[in-house]
């Protein structure tokens, strides 16, 4: 069903890159999931005032609350399609993130309502009526649910959207409460217990829980996560495989929405190289991967001493160094200066964001380690950070 709504409603569905495409894909989630959510609703309804249940009616509002996500959805894909005009440069792609953050503020003010319904119910409990169309409506909501989790997890990860998989997720937890629902009338009927007042607040607990996850999935990219070690490893990966360059460092990755990103990195090449061709390679590398990846690449180009083999030793001692401290910590653009009765080392050491020292007292114990091998050497260390999961890539034939 879903590979045929797309070949149905999507042209060039395999060019997912583009936001023209993205934004018929979520266009189609999102009348899709309306339309489901709708019909969803009124049956439970029908079936929930008919019988007296407040559990059927609390999952028929959960129904409601999804086809206003579904709206919210539709509207952003809609507004984050836009082009990029003079006041936003790096266009409107973000409003997909903020429209998933109504969703969630509108799914957990829902979830709050319902909590206090299903308590009120618990406490005063009220007969309900069974019936077998309420238990065919809501055997019918599960399997419609089942399908429409497959559907937005399908679509989701075609187009790389973290609000359509959140929605999928939801239509997953739907068949759980669903289930409970179903579950809670069975019991009625076969025990006489009156399970609705509890159920109905263990619903507005999912819808609850879903809009939890709605906020930390939109609010993360707008804050600034860190990029996937899967696209870390991507560009890395691409950018390595270059004649001519020998490592990288500081890569940052910006995110301004779904197919809208924007990074910049430090390579390393061979001082001896001419310049000319080096600038060469740096332009072939962000052309290719602007058209491999989508993403708009600016490199600064760090020369390396290569040729040096003293420079090079050093430099293989220092990144050893401070290798004995932590595995984790790397070094780049690294200089030597000699003096009448010294040697300064000069390099920026990468520390992760969880690391256990504080610069200070990380660039103190380089120090005096620097010292204790050679008392004419001095570390003069620049602490860098880290805004990827990865550390730096360097040419396995490359000394560090």
């Amino acid at each position: 069903m879903t590979e045929f709504l797309i070949r149905r409603f999507i042209r060039a569905p395999q060019d997912t890159r583009t936001p023209a495409t993205r934004g018929r894909y979520g266009v189609l989630a999102g009348v899709v999931g309306l339309l489901c959510n709708l019909l969803l609703c009124g049956g439970k309804f029908l079936a929930g005032f008919l019988f007296g249940s407040v559990s059927i009616m609390a999952d028929a509002v959960n129904n409601l609350s999804d086809a206003s996500s579904c709206l919210i959805t539709l509207l952003g894909f809609k507004l984050g399609g836009k082009p990029a005009d003079a006041e936003h440069p790096f266009g409107h792609a973000r409003i997909e993130y903020l429209s998933g953050l109504s969703v969630a503020v509108l799914i957990m003010a829902i979830g709050v309502d319902l909590l206090r319904t299903g308590f009120e119910r618990t406490l005063q409990p009220e007969p309900v009526t069974f019936s077998l169309l309420s238990v065919t409506v809501l055997t019918i909501s599960i399997l419609v649910k089942l399908w429409m989790a497959a559907f937005y997890r399908s679509i989701g990860r075609r187009i790389g959207s973290t609000a359509l998989e959140a929605t999928g997720a939801d239509s997953r937890n739907d068949v759980i409460s669903t289930g409970g629902v179903l579950v809670a009338a069975v019991a009625a009927r076969m025990t006489g217990l009156s399970l609705d007042g509890p159920v109905a607040m263990a619903v507005a607990l999912f819808i609850l829980w879903g809009g939890v996850g709605v906020v930390r999935e939109t609010l993360n990219p707008l804050l600034g996560e860190a990029p996937s070690e899967e696209l870390v490893d991507t560009l890395s990966r691409r950018i390595m495989g270059y004649d001519g360059v020998l490592g990288l460092h500081d890569l940052m990755v910006h995110d301004y929405g779904p197919g809208r990103r924007f990074a910049s990195v430090h390579v390393e090449m061979s001082a001896s190289e001419q310049l000319m061709h080096s600038h060469d390679v740096i332009d072939n590398i962000e052309r290719d991967i602007l058209e491999q990846e989508g993403i708009h690449l600016v490199i600064h180009l760090d020369p390396i001493s290569d040729d040096d083999e003293e420079i090079s030793a050093h430099r293989e001692m220092a990144a050893e160094l401070v290798r004995e401290i932590d595995p984790r910590l790397t070094i780049h653009d690294f200089r030597m200066v000699k003096g009448d009765d010294h040697t300064n080392l000069i390099f920026d050491v990468v520390m992760p964001p969880d690391f256990s020292m504080k610069p200070d007292q990380l660039k103190r114990t380089i120090g005096e380690r620097m010292r204790e091998q050679d008392p004419n050497h001095f570390a003069v260390v620049t602490v860098d950070y880290s805004y990827t999961t990865h550390p730096a890539a360097r040419k396995t034939d490359q000394r560090a």
